[in-house]
């Protein structure tokens, strides 16, 4: 069965084989967010959920990362990581402003480093678990050939590196555990409104459904990779 086939098995209800997971949405406030955290409810899944909005999560303050987190108690098979700004994307290099840029990094990048640092606690030592981190494929080096959006491409190219290396290390003492970054596509959400343009898009249910797929079709040798919607693997 491909990862897409699994998708479908996986927003239908049909795989009747797999148990209840505890899973853990960080983000749930936004489009993507609330659609994955229905996907699992609908599912039959026991869901916790963390944004901004209802539980003060700033992830750009590593206390507030360290205090809402710290509250939690694991473990989770489950961790989806859909937090993310697009700030106001550059037209060329002279447009780039450090103080916007480093907000972006803030929340993109370090944001999700934070964390990532308490995966080793929230994730099962024994166990299949899988953490997908929400990316984009224009962070993506090899994929860019029209340059521009230079903040955003960045700091999702950042976020990337620090994914691979969260994998490798949790891969040593959580030999079963799977973390990803994923790039859902161009999904109908206020995130995306003024920027989809012809861009052919998904209702955030179908990437939610299209994502939570992709996580259940992946094995542990994948784990520190890059993938799309499909599960097809996207170059650094």
């Amino acid at each position: 069965m491909d990862l897409r086939e699994a998708g479908a098995r996986s927003q239908s209800g049909l795989d009747k084989g797999r148990h209840m997971a505890r899973a853990l949405v960080i983000g749930a406030s936004g489009g993507i967010g609330q659609a994955v955290v229905q996907a699992l409810h609908d599912r039959g899944d026991d869901v916790v959920t963390l944004s901004r909005r209802a539980d003060g999560l700033d992830v750009t303050d590593a206390a507030s990362v360290a205090a809402v987190l710290g509250g939690l108690d694991g473990p989770f098979e489950t961790i989806f990581v859909a937090v993310g700004v697009l700030g106001v994307p550059e037209k060329s290099l002279d447009a780039i402003d450090a103080g916007a840029m480093a907000q972006v990094f803030a929340v993109n990048a370090i944001g999700p480093a934070l964390i990532l640092r308490h995966l080793p606690r929230l994730l099962p030592r024994n166990g299949r678990s899988v953490c997908a981190v929400l990316s984009a494929r224009v962070g993506s080096i090899g994929d860019n050939a029209i340059g521009g959006w230079h903040s955003y491409r960045a700091s999702k190219a950042a976020l990337n590196q620090i994914v691979h290396g969260a994998a490798i290390e949790l891969g040593r003492s959580h030999k079963d555990s799977i973390v990803v970054s994923l790039h859902p596509g161009t999904v109908e959400t206020a995130f995306t409104a003024n920027y989809a343009g012809r861009h052919k898009t998904v209702t955030a249910g179908e990437a939610a459904g299209n994502l939570l797929g992709v996580m259940d079709g992946l094995s542990a040798d994948q784990s520190g990779g890059f993938f799309d919607y499909a599960g097809k693997a996207v170059p650094w």
